[in-house]
């Protein structure tokens, strides 16, 4: 017997999402050396960078974090390979409950292992969120990479003055509440590290949580 099929491309999953995305890279920058879980293209900026420097032990933290987030995407690649749709969980929800495996282990031991460790586990888990949800009202989307959705947003902004496209105004509003969902995602693990420390993580697994209950609303 299989339940109704989750729908994660709703606005309302798809904000949550963006807002796991935003506090995952917050928690990892500013807790874990400055090293993003997600945002790769800032990893290899800062990797150049430190190797450009001299500072191998720097460089090598952020190496880390990409090679990471290369075998995650291979795991999550796995996953859809294999994934069989007649199970009772959806796939897009085991690759839920996986990232928040992942962040759960990770907020738990990052005490008493070494911070590349911590920085490894969430990379793997902003991967698996990167590979699987990829659809938001039947186009194209990304919840960890901001830099599209901007240029979308501005784009949207010009056909709706300019163009006179009607249509621009709803997706001005969608990526608008992603954009806002990001930045909320990143400023609560801001407020919160200062009180939880190395135990903000869960905040972001509790938003996961969240989403996968949004994701069954009729």
């Amino acid at each position: 017997m299989t339940i109704a099929k989750p729908r994660y491309d709703r606005l309302l999953t798809g904000t949550l999402l963006a807002a796991t995305a935003g506090g995952l890279d917050s928690y990892t920058y500013f807790t874990h050396g400055e090293v993003f879980a997600g945002l790769q293209t800032g990893n290899l900026i800062l990797l150049g960078s430190h190797i450009g420097l001299g500072n191998w032990s720097r460089a090598s933290h952020y190496l880390i974090a990409i090679l990471m987030f290369m075998i995650g995407t291979i795991i999550a690649r796995f996953i859809q390979h294999r994934y069989r749709e007649g199970f009772r969980m959806s796939r897009q929800t085991f690759v839920v409950s996986y990232e928040i495996v992942l962040m759960v282990l990770a907020g738990s031991i990052t005490a008493v292992v070494p911070t590349m460790v911590t920085i490894g586990l969430l990379s793997m888990a902003a991967a698996a969120q990167l590979q699987e949800f990829r659809q938001l009202k039947g186009k194209g989307f990304t919840s960890l990479m901001m830099t599209g959705n901007l240029r979308t947003f501005a784009e949207a902004i010009y056909d709706g003055l300019f163009k006179r496209d009607t249509l621009a105004w709803d997706n001005l509003t969608t990526i608008g509440t992603i954009l806002l969902g990001f930045v909320a995602g990143a400023a609560l693990n801001g407020l919160l590290i200062g009180i939880l420390h190395g135990q903000t993580i869960f905040v972001s697994a509790l938003i996961l949580v969240v989403t996968m209950l949004a994701s069954h609303r009729g």
